[in-house]
């Protein structure tokens, strides 16, 4: 729905809410008008039932709204004298009708000073564990993230097995487009692995579920995304099918905060003209420098003398920690992934007799290379030159150029695209130029030949972004030295920063033990 849609939508369930409680706010001592008027009807219902103003601001937001309005349901009925689990019941499996009921076929009274205590040490505990819930996903959703590193395509820098906090304040937090959902999950619950959205994920559909989604919308933020920062994302070409297959023509859709979240370094910022050159960023005709905690990585063909190399040696001994193995007849090994520095002490290895990289030719074209598009001989080590669109800026449009914009204008920024006779029709007029409403971004991983990033799906727009990772808070390492164990060294370091990470969980538990310490002595002082 549009915001002018939700608005309505929003007053609707204002009169479905006046029509339902107007007389038990009469019997509360107040105005009848007083359950009509939107957000005001909301602060005067939180006095009748006793509870905070701000909860009113707590029933507007997506996702903990579902929850809010349970809770309003049930307490209101509680606020009328109606206390046992089957008005709980009632309240919540009517959807709140139950205040029908109570407001034109009861003759209830309003308890003025009822006792918000839980009368059970059940109650309790589900008061608690509610309102815990809340509480996590308010902060889940705007302002701190947890996320997994999942794969190698920044290692080095950021290791498999790292556990961040992603800040969602600094580059501004998204409000949730799908307003149905499971709290603190992203598209599947654990264990039952089904949906944890309410969407009709086919293209096209015109779902009823569709109609609830929230148009983009995001609190400002107090920092742009800078070049070469990591930034976690969702990825735009996901599908539920296959989210390997970025073909332009897809099948099935998820709503854009129900996509996969990757986490990659942005190379390229709105108003660069990018290019790769043999695995090498080029922005604007110049190399691009990479902050020094970055470690590049390439793929190389290794020809050993006899002895085969170990995963586990190759981890320990150089770091190379990525799968390689044999690819001919000849005991030639790919190795996917070995840093410069790891490539320095590798090749003095007694068994190597040889280390070839692995890189393609210029205008050797890779079909599974953005855009896809046979005019364009671009693989993974040569690439662009390309303009990353910023907002506000207008391009010329062509039947050449189309290919690299035509998922941004159509899909990212919701305009009709038809090529017909030669001429290219935006919402059904010829256009000859075309001016973007988003910035993008280009995001790739260090590990250069073994990373599935922009090269394969092309631009992120910024209504993707999610957030910025900020903190490593523990660290699992499930290969190499001290195998399945943690890393300690890794927790509590900064994911930015220059230098080698300094871990301050020492401190952290010294500040913990001692805020414990204190409130203990001061328990003792008082008693």
């Amino acid at each position: 729905m549009t915001l002018t849609q939700w608005l309505l939508f929003i007053l609707i369930i204002q009169v479905i809410h006046g029509l339902g409680t107007w007389k038990l706010y009469q019997k509360a001592g107040r105005q009848a008008w007083e359950a009509f008027v939107p957000v005001y009807n909301g602060v005067i219902l939180m006095k009748i039932i006793n509870r905070p103003w701000w909860w009113v601001i707590l029933m507007f937001l997506p996702v903990v709204n579902l929850i809010m309005f349970i809770v309003i349901w049930v307490e209101t009925a509680r606020s009328f004298g109606k206390n046992q689990p089957i008005d709980t019941f009632l309240a919540i499996i009517s959807f709140g009708f139950y205040n029908y009921y109570l407001n034109y076929f009861t003759n209830v009274a309003h308890i003025k000073d009822r006792s918000l205590h839980p009368k059970s040490s059940s109650g309790e505990w589900a008061s608690s564990i509610l309102f815990a819930i809340v509480a996590a996903t308010i902060v889940h959703t705007y302002f701190i993230q947890p996320f997994t590193i999942p794969s190698s395509s920044l290692e080095k820098s950021l290791l498999v097995g790292d556990f961040l906090f992603v800040s969602k304040f600094h580059y501004g937090a998204r409000v949730p487009m799908t307003t149905v959902g499971a709290p603190m999950v992203h598209d599947t619950i654990p264990k039952l692995n089904i949906k944890s959205y309410l969407f009709d994920d086919h293209k096209g559909s015109d779902s009823w579920m569709n109609k609830l989604q929230l148009p983009y919308l995001r609190i400002p933020g107090f920092q742009k995304i800078k070049r070469n920062d990591i930034v976690v994302f969702n990825q735009p070409a996901d599908t539920l099918l296959d989210m390997n297959n970025f073909q332009p023509n897809r099948n099935y859709y998820k709503p854009i905060d129900k996509k996969t979240n990757l986490v990659k370094r942005c190379v390229g910022i709105p108003g660069d003209s990018l290019e790769v050159r043999a695995g090498y960023v080029y922005i604007n005709g110049k190399k691009n420098v990479l902050p020094d905690r970055a470690h590049l990585q390439f793929s190389y063909y290794v020809q050993p003398k006899t002895s085969q190399f170990d995963p586990m040696f190759m981890a320990n001994r150089y770091d190379i920690t990525d799968a390689f193995g044999i690819i001919n007849n000849n005991n030639t090994y790919l190795f996917r992934a070995i840093s410069d520095e790891a490539l320095e002490k590798f090749k003095n290895n007694p068994n190597v007799v040889s280390i070839t990289p692995n890189i393609q030719e210029k205008g050797e074209r890779d079909p599974s290379i953005f855009p896809h598009n046979p005019q364009y001989n671009w693989n993974n080590d040569f690439f662009g030159p390309l303009y990353i669109p910023e907002a506000g800026k207008t391009i010329d449009i062509n039947l050449k150029v189309l290919p690299l914009y035509k998922r941004a204008i159509s899909e990212y920024e919701g305009n009709t695209l038809e090529v017909k006779n030669d001429q290219i029709y935006i919402n059904g007029n010829v256009a000859t130029s075309y001016t973007f409403k988003y910035d993008y971004y280009w995001m790739m991983g260090d590990n250069r030949h073994n990373s599935l990033d922009a090269r394969a799906w092309g631009l992120v727009p910024f209504t993707h972004v999610v957030g910025k990772p900020v903190f490593i808070w523990m660290s699992w390492n499930s290969f190499g030295q001290g195998f399945n164990k943690i890393r300690w060294e890794r927790m509590f370091t900064t994911v930015n920063g220059s230098g080698k990470p300094i871990s301050f969980f020492i401190p952290f538990l010294v500040v913990l033990f001692g805020f414990i310490g204190f409130n203990k002595w001061r328990a003792r002082k008082n008693s």
